[in-house]
């Protein structure tokens, strides 16, 4: 049975669940278990949710250490920009060991971070850099778009025997959704189609599914049929739902709130390009942030994001324009 939860309840409820299954699970971070009523550490105690050194690089070297232990660690980071004082451990130890050891030891390892906070958080909190990790070989990366997909893909993470960033948007932290009770697994590399159609295909990454599907209804008054693929994962990447969709559609449309250089969909572009070029009648259109520095003013704020008007826009230009021969 599905009830209706909010996207970070899904979240805990998934955390939650494993470490009633798994008592190898712990749960750190710096603001964790505050006080003795604090409900993980009712739960599970002092010995499985630690509070940790004000210090990335410390609790996260902790957590590859302990994953290295035996124990399955999920590490609270807030915010997706708090791990750059520490990618000597996330990028060039965790996902390294497996590999360096033909296979000896594994890093079970869950790093939890928001991204793209917006909405006034300003310049040093608003950073949507999960390309930033798609190049680190062993290393998984998740984005969850819906609360149901929030708690089935942090179940997945925490069994995962390699080390898994999984980004959370801030804003879909209230956001209601169903969510299955009791056990719920999204496998990693399965894409969603969250809306059929066969004019162009719309893949968006992460918060902007939600965009891409308000600009799809605002299309189809017009229309256009759009279909919108979620690939909540992009390592491992679903690279056949998204040419399968193309190879119907003919168009392509790509949606990530990250700067055009820093686009996780560049290379979704260039996969479809490289194995689908054939299906295209058109252009592959990106719809991205500005290459500017999120302003703290929220009418510039909203101007360098990619929105639903935006989104509508690229689809009606590949719609209006001819691959030419």
């Amino acid at each position: 049975m599905a009830r209706e939860l909010p996207y970070i309840a899904a979240i805990n409820e998934a955390i939650q669940l494993e470490m009633e299954r798994d008592e190898r699970v712990l749960y750190l971070g710096q603001n964790l278990g505050m006080t003795e009523n604090d409900p993980f550490v009712k739960a599970f105690g002092r010995d499985r949710v630690r509070i940790t050194p004000i210090s990335e690089t410390a609790e996260i070297g902790m957590a590859v250490g302990a994953a290295l232990a035996g124990f399955r660690p999920v590490v609270e980071l807030y915010m997706a920009e708090f791990m750059l004082v520490a990618m000597d451990q996330v990028v060039n130890e965790a996902p390294r060991f497996r590999y360096m050891s033909a296979g000896q030891v594994s890093v079970p390892l869950v790093l939890k971070a928001g991204y793209g906070f917006t909405a006034g958080w300003a310049g040093q909190h608003t950073g949507t850099i999960y390309s930033m990790f798609l190049g680190v070989p062993g290393l998984k990366v998740a984005i969850p778009a819906t609360a149901a997909d929030a708690k089935g893909l942090m179940a997945s993470a925490i069994r995962d025997d390699n080390p898994v960033v999984y980004f959370h948007h801030y804003l879909a932290t209230l956001e209601h959704g169903e969510v299955p009770e009791g056990e719920h697994l999204v496998p990693f590399g399965e894409a969603a189609i969250r809306r059929e159609g066969s004019d162009v295909t719309i893949v968006a990454l992460g918060y902007m599914v939600g965009r891409a599907l308000a600009a799809a209804e605002t299309l189809a008054g017009e229309g256009v049929s759009a279909e919108v693929i979620d690939p909540r994962t992009l390592n491992p990447l679903d690279t056949r739902t998204i040419l399968e969709s193309v190879e119907k559609t003919g168009r392509l449309v790509l949606v990530d709130q990250a700067t055009p250089l820093g686009a996780a969909t560049a290379h979704i572009a260039a996969r479809v390009a490289d194995e689908g070029f054939g299906s295209l009648k058109a252009p592959i259109k990106q719809v991205t942030a500005l290459d500017t520095t999120i302003a703290y003013s929220e009418p510039v704020e909203a101007h360098a994001l990619p929105n639903e008007e935006k989104i509508a826009a690229a689809v009606r230009a590949v719609l209006g324009t001819a691959v030419s021969a």
